[in-house]
């Protein structure tokens, strides 16, 4: 497994990192063990958690995530393990988080009340990448970044990243950092794959110029770039078709990701895959970690056999060709995620 620099930190992580968001709900510790003890063995040794977790985000197991990595952990040398989680900030009126009864917000208050049920979950005495896991622009930067910086010189994180951040809220952070010399950001975690290039447009200038590295989450686009809600069946238990039955906000993400512009995308993009001699699942992941500002790209399994598909893509690298007839597609259908 080749490693990459994560930003400006001393951390070299593996290039692929294992998320966890469904430990705990669609995938049962039994299973999450083994995901994490085949992924172990595979050479990843950079896992992503968050206190949310698992989704989707709810008030019967909020926290289980953690508590489930917090117990395989323990089966593991500490120091071979690098461990990101992340603090929740505000739903935004996109759904209420269903820790702190909602009142969830990136002030010193509450990042320390999440912090402290962190590392009580994980059962560790150090965070090695804390992540922002929505921003709250209606705080003072200057109050979060504080409220990291204390977490870093008590020795509770050694570095703090950001999640679904904007360039406006990156860039303000960054200077936030510098003007009161406070620690930076030095990764930011957003959706990106092919059905999802919308972080080339600035962000990714950004991660350039600043020294920020992306950590990619959904190379595979909630799994619709497999394929596998491609055909004339609704694939049974997939998450789309699950969150088709479970409220507003799950119905609203379904169609984000599952609609006639990402179905044909990822129609010809399977073609392509398939003229390559490699899956959809391959080609998309090999395709996130293809850039050079990213330094890991986030999978995600329910099971050993979807784990092994995505680490087929390790040693892959696309050809100028492929990468070609890739970008054509997305000329082709513009943003089909919107």
């Amino acid at each position: 497994m080749k490693k990459r620099r994560l930003g400006k930190t001393g951390m070299v992580v593996s290039e692929i990192c294992m998320g966890t968001m469904t430990f705990g709900s669609s995938c049962n510790e039994d299973e999450a063990f083994r995901i994490l003890d085949r992924a172990y063995d595979a050479g990843i040794d950079f896992y992503d958690t968050a206190e949310i977790y698992p989704v989707p985000p709810q008030k019967s197991w909020v926290h289980r995530t953690e508590e489930i990595f917090g117990k395989w952990l323990k089966t593991k040398p500490r120091d071979g393990i690098i461990l990101a989680t992340k603090v929740a900030g505000p739903g935004h009126g996109w759904f209420s988080p269903p820790l702190r009864e909602g009142k969830t917000a990136l002030d010193k208050y509450h990042i320390r009340r999440a912090i402290e049920g962190s590392l009580q979950r994980l059962g560790v005495e150090t965070i090695d990448l804390y992540q922002t896991h929505w921003p709250d622009h209606d705080v003072s930067y200057d109050e979060t970044m504080e409220a990291l910086t204390e977490l870093k010189e008590e020795g509770k994180i050694r570095y703090a990243g950001c999640s679904n951040e904007t360039s406006f809220g990156l860039m303000k952070s960054l200077w936030t950092s510098d003007k009161y010399n406070l620690v930076r950001y030095d990764s930011i975690q957003n959706n990106f794959s092919i059905l999802n290039r919308r972080f080339e447009d600035e962000l990714a200038q950004v991660c350039r110029k600043e020294g920020v590295s992306l950590l990619p989450y959904s190379p595979l686009a909630g799994g619709v770039l497999t394929g596998k809600y491609n055909g004339s069946v609704p694939p049974e238990g997939a998450r789309f078709v699950r969150y088709m039955a479970e409220g507003e906000r799950q119905r609203r993400m379904s169609n984000r990701f599952l609609n006639e512009n990402t179905l044909a995308s990822t129609a010809e993009l399977v073609t392509i895959a398939e003229k390559y001699g490699m899956s959809s699942t391959v080609l998309s992941v090999a395709w996130s970690k293809q850039h050079d500002y990213v330094a890991s790209t986030i999978i995600g399994a329910n099971t050993v056999a979807q784990l092994e598909e995505s680490l087929k893509a390790t040693d892959v690298i696309l050809s100028d060709e492929i990468l070609s007839e890739i970008n054509l597609v997305s000329k082709k259908i513009q943003y089909p995620m919107g």
